[in-house]
């Protein structure tokens, strides 16, 4: 399985990322090994995921979402 997954920073900003494995991925991002954004943020917490079969689904899903508002990702996340 891969994953398409928001975490909410620790300053409230949104980042977009795909993974195979969740719990590693949270890990690195708050460790200040995953990527520049979460690190320059302050780190955070994965609030949303979607699984998918491949992680080229996953990506194509990632790049969908971080062309939205912040406004369209919280009603997805939500569930609005």
């Amino acid at each position: 399985m891969y994953y398409f997954y928001i975490i909410q920073c620790k300053d409230s900003s949104l980042y977009c990322g795909s993974t195979k494995d969740l719990a590693n991925r949270n890990k690195l991002h708050n460790s200040g090994k995953g990527s520049v954004y979460v690190r320059t943020h302050g780190g955070g917490a994965i609030i949303y995921s979607e699984k998918f079969k491949t992680i080229g689904d996953a990506m194509r899903r990632e790049i969908e979402v971080k062309k939205w508002p912040r406004l369209k990702k919280l009603k997805l996340i939500k569930n609005i």
